[in-house]
């Protein structure tokens, strides 16, 4: 019986897990919020004309990584002044909804 007590805790336990990381954000809004971000990052090979530099495709990312990095353009402890002033607007909803979207790319 304890056995079988458990393998269902860890079920549980398991599911609320997934639910958290399928809460934090819904890539479905994250594809409308991310259409200005998909003029640079949505290309693949793109480079900034000046100062000229790769941009990053980011199809595939890791969503904890992109809400870090827009959380640190928006605080200015990441420089780069488009990237600020695109983050500078960016309610924690609409990170994790862009991180979710360009993490369900997988690299496209």
């Amino acid at each position: 019986m304890k056995k079988h007590w458990l393998m269902l805790a860890g079920l549980g336990m398991g599911c609320i897990g997934m639910n958290a990381a399928q809460a934090a954000g819904d890539a479905a809004a994250g594809k409308l919020k991310a259409e200005t971000c998909m003029g640079c990052h949505g290309i693949a090979t793109y480079k900034n004309v000046y100062p000229t530099y790769n941009v990053p495709k980011l199809g595939g990312q890791h969503a904890e990584y992109i809400v870090s990095a827009l959380k640190a353009y928006k605080s200015g402890d990441r420089a780069h002044q488009t990237m600020h002033a695109n983050a500078s607007t960016m309610s924690e909803q609409d990170m994790q909804d862009i991180a979710a979207f360009f993490a369900s790319q997988g690299g496209k």
